[in-house]
């Protein structure tokens, strides 16, 4: 059973319940489902709260804690099964798709907001491709976040003797033995499934290329995530799990983050949301942080697009606050302050990068050289390039290994592969 008809069998019962209509004030309110929760991403999402309030709306906000998204979706699809879902939620990738599928969000909520605005020519055909279903737009998109980043913290750097950035794997290890051999943590990170699948995924795109990872984690082909060039990335990953906080049980990635801020660890693998925590603490990029593509992976690119899918309702207040959040998102003010606060770079493709600081500005310069070249690719750990299911296969089999230290690579790139078969 595939995940559409495993979704549609548990909120089919929708049928049976009316959609609920949401209490409205004098213009409406509208109940937004998501996961930002860090104190970066509550910074960001109070430019979209306080706008919404301003144009005379209700926001609602039902923030479930949880930075991979897995809490939300469970809390979003108990709301399906009710019959009372929110006005909107942050839903991404194949996700989008797959809600679409079973008729439940809105296909004419956005389109005048699209066509009056003017989306077909500010955003990118990947994105345009992510949020419509059957030609309508259905999801409103925020942002585009780079996963494959490394975050350093230059002073720990220094004081482990290390003089440059790494740029390949083996440069990786080599500078996570000085950083241990001077007693900083070489990797910060918190042993979560999506935090593991994230290390993952930059380390298959590190030694498969973008062609590789593709043909892994988009085509889901059975020959290359059996194969021997999966199996290394197996071992690489065994060897970069020996130089993580041991002490890193189940911590979120913002944690994490505030590890290498302050200078108990030297680098973390996380994508570019963690800015806004540097951001927060008031570091400098290039001065207190380092970004750099993780080693291996330069001049490609593994996008996350954050989005708020709108879903069906019959309360016209409702549907009037949908349609004032896309104009928000997709404005260029909102689209500026949002990414400054986020860490991302703007989905509009005529925004002004000289207000950004430079490790936007190389997030959008790279993004559109990969984009040219086909090394821009969705991620895998961050619900872009498959579903639900099939993500949750990978997730299984990369935490089961990363915590097993007599796993064996060879034997681990077998079960992803008949992981994600059977999950498919």
């Amino acid at each position: 059973m595939n995940a559409i008809t495993r979704l549609a069998a548990v909120i089919s019962l929708a049928s049976l319940f009316p959609l609920a209509a949401t209490a409205a004030d004098s213009k409406g309110t509208i109940e937004v489902t998501h996961w930002w929760t860090s104190a970066g991403e509550s910074a960001a999402m109070d430019v979209l709260r306080n706008q919404v309030k301003a144009d005379g709306y209700t926001w609602k906000d039902n923030a479930v804690a949880g930075g991979g998204g897995a809490a939300a979706m469970t809390v979003l699809k108990s709301r399906a099964v009710s019959g009372n879902p929110p006005g909107a939620a942050q839903i991404k990738g194949p996700d989008i798709q797959e809600w679409s599928q079973l008729g439940l969000l809105s296909e004419d909520a956005l389109d005048g907001v699209a066509k009056d605005e003017g989306w077909a020519k500010l955003l990118s055909p990947t994105v345009v491709k992510i949020v419509q279903y059957d030609g309508h737009y259905v999801a409103v998109p925020f942002n585009i976040h780079r996963v494959n980043w490394l975050w350093i913290n230059p002073e720990a750097f220094k004081k482990a003797g290390i003089d440059k950035a790494p740029t390949t794997l083996d440069e990786l290890f080599a500078a996570a033995d000085k950083l241990k051999a001077a007693g900083i943590i070489p990797i910060a990170h918190g042993d979560q499934p999506w935090q593991n699948s994230t290390v993952f995924e930059d380390i298959v795109l590190a030694v498969m290329g973008p062609e590789g990872y593709h043909k892994a984690f988009v085509e889901l082909d059975n020959a290359t995530l059996t194969g021997p060039k999966m199996a290394e990335s197996f071992a690489a990953l065994k060897k970069l799990a020996g130089y993580m906080d041991p002490n890193r049980g189940g911590q979120d990635w913002n944690q994490a983050t505030a590890q290498v801020i302050q200078g108990k660890a030297g680098m973390q693998a996380m994508g570019d949301w963690a800015k806004s925590e540097w951001s927060t603490a008031k570091k400098v990029p290039g001065k207190d942080f380092q970004c750099v593509p993780f080693p291996g992976t330069a001049g490609s690119y593994t996008y996350n697009v954050d989005s708020l899918a709108m879903f069906k309702v019959k309360d016209e207040g409702t549907v009037a606050a949908q349609k004032d959040v896309a104009k928000i998102a997709l404005g260029t003010h909102f689209q500026t302050v949002f990414n400054q606060n986020k860490g991302s770079i703007p989905v509009r493709n005529d925004i002004d990068m000289s207000q950004f600081d430079s490790c936007a500005q190389a997030s959008k310069k790279d993004f559109d050289a990969a984009s040219a070249k086909g090394g821009a690719q969705p991620s895998m750990a961050h619900n872009m390039a498959t579903n639900l299911a099939v993500q949750g296969a990978v997730f299984d089999v990369v935490t089961n290994f990363i915590n097993d230290k007599n796993a064996d690579p060879a034997a681990a790139a077998k079960q992803l592969g008949n992981a994600i078969k059977s999950a498919q």
